[in-house]
């Protein structure tokens, strides 16, 4: 009997020893588990730097902020910084009587007024019917669109500097365009003036109006505010 016993004991630290040993596997899983997440989010963050980019402001808005603003307070005494007139928006806009008979005409100046503001247009219709210029109420008579912010000032510094002086025997413009509050319209006969346009895809040529619309209660404030930007008035 003794000697059937002996077998069983021996057997009993084996069965122990055996369930001892997947002890340290779980350990060596619960370590290796965390590795890998803290290894990709180490290699996903640096991906996320480079979306992170600051957006460019206008030059022009730099220049009226730094020193558009100093010169109106000086000439006008301005009591507070809120006072000083500023641009509010620019409207520009193409009238197409003739598209009424030609619609290719209106695709054409969509297309181009979409480049030289950088925005979609919007088409303008009739409101009223006029028989004589056989014109019906709805149809497309035109474009134009409303720039404000960072699109305003990059189309008004454009304009400035590179467009009007492209006019053929160019003296500057017209001071006496003021409607009374300090807001300006200024009329252009030819669109070719814009870099932007192709001139060998140009249809027609189209005369625009463009509107600047500012927060001047008076004409001498609205002047010296466009003057200050660069405007080339006419001496």
């Amino acid at each position: 009997m003794a000697k059937e016993k002996k077998p069983e004991e021996t057997s009993k630290p084996q069965q122990q020893g055996a369930k001892k040993e997947p002890k340290p596997q779980q350990g060596s899983k619960k370590e290796a588990a965390p590795k890998t997440p803290e290894g990709s989010k180490e290699e996903a963050a640096p991906k996320k730097e480079p979306k992170q980019s600051k957006k460019v402001e206008a030059r022009l808005k730099h220049h009226y902020q730094d020193r558009v603003i100093p010169a109106l307070v000086k000439e006008f005494g301005y009591k507070n910084v809120m006072a000083v007139p500023r641009i509010a928006k620019v409207s520009v806009n193409i009238g197409l009587g003739e598209a009424t008979q030609n619609a290719k005409l209106m695709d054409g100046a969509v297309n181009e007024l979409g480049q030289i503001a950088g925005q979609k247009p919007v088409v303008t219709k009739a409101k009223k019917s006029i028989a004589a210029f056989k014109l019906r109420e709805g149809m497309a008579i035109g474009v134009m669109v409303t720039l404000r912010g960072d699109r305003m000032f990059e189309f008004l510094d454009r304009l400035m500097n590179v467009a009007l002086p492209r006019v053929r025997d160019f003296r500057g413009v017209s001071s006496k365009s003021f409607d009374g509050r300090g807001n300006y319209t200024l009329g252009i006969k030819d669109q070719l003036i814009f870099p932007e346009i192709d001139y060998n895809k140009v249809e027609k040529v189209k005369g625009m109006n463009i509107s600047i619309t500012t927060t001047a209660k008076t004409d001498a404030e609205g002047l010296a505010l466009l003057k200050q930007m660069g405007m080339p008035f006419r001496q």
